[in-house]
């Protein structure tokens, strides 16, 4: 299972600010307004946004797809995990801190860079985020910076797992374009014992602010429809996932239990060329 970074002391903070009466009842407000005409957000409130510019198709050809909204609201605050890699904790040989790499800001995330050379293997997968203000009208917010990181297909994080505290795989940081997206190139992470798939990700207001974790303004995760994680799956590299999979849902996951409904990816594509999944990041600036 995923812990704060900071042990114990780390724990309680955010789960006390991310209390389940607020986050129900934003999801209460949402559902209790979703037949009414908006026209803005600002002041916390949700406003209609433009999703078209997402990848190309709401469905892959097998249909896995997850629910699009058109409404934006602030993304759940969640852990960042044990591996974070963002300067907040050790990997046993020191600070683990990715953010300080040369060459982490990038796009295609699967190949180390200095000191690590190893490349991830797996089903293709892009990740395109947009960035929106739900303070300001839910606009594009463009500079708005994301990392990223998953685990590979195995399960394991780079910089911690064993054997790979010198890679740094499945990690990078972009800056949103005019429009407020980022877009990773990477491979579909695997599933472990303890969690749903899952990708972490933090937000910061501008690639400069993205230089420690201290300058990061929102942390989150986000999921895959179920339909997806059986067809991908389904292939033998994913044997493991599989049967991990079987034995966990988002209802008993200890990040989605209170639901997905912000954090639920749209997916398109397929098994055998790859897939691209797509989310409405809300932040608060």
């Amino acid at each position: 299972m995923d812990h704060h970074r900071d042990g114990l002391a780390e724990d309680l903070e955010p789960l006390l600010e991310i209390a389940a009466s607020r986050r129900q009842s934003l999801r209460w407000l949402l559902g209790g307004m979703a037949a009414l005409p908006l026209a803005s957000c600002g002041g916390g409130t949700v406003a209609s946004v433009d999703t078209s510019a997402t990848a190309s198709g709401s469905t892959g050809s097998t249909g896995s797809t997850g629910s699009t909204s058109n409404s934006c609201a602030v993304i759940p605050e969640e852990t960042s995990g044990p591996y974070p890699g963002d300067g907040t904790n050790s990997n046993g040989s020191g600070v683990a801190n990715a953010l300080a790499l040369s060459g982490i800001v990038r796009s295609d995330i699967r190949t180390s860079v200095s000191p690590g050379s190893a490349t991830a293997q797996g089903i293709p997968l892009t990740i395109r985020l947009q960035l929106v203000n739900v303070g300001a009208s839910c606009a594009a917010i463009a500079g708005a910076t994301v990392y990223l990181w998953h685990c590979d297909r195995d399960g394991n994080y780079s910089m911690y797992a064993s054997g790979l505290t010198k890679e740094n795989y499945l990690r990078g940081v972009q800056a949103a374009d005019a429009d407020g997206y980022v877009t990773f190139t990477t491979i579909f992470p695997g599933c472990y014992a303890g969690r749903m798939p899952h990708v972490h990700f933090e937000v910061f207001p501008s690639l400069a602010n993205a230089a420690s974790a201290a300058g990061r303004i929102k942390t989150s995760q986000f999921t895959f429809p179920m339909a997806t994680l059986n067809e991908v799956y389904a292939n033998t590299a994913y044997a493991a996932s599989s049967r991990n999979l079987a034995s966990m849902s988002y209802a008993t996951d200890n990040v989605f239990s209170d639901g997905t409904s912000l954090q639920m990816g749209s997916v398109s594509g397929n098994a055998s060329t790859g897939y691209t999944v797509t989310l409405v990041v809300g932040v608060s600036l």
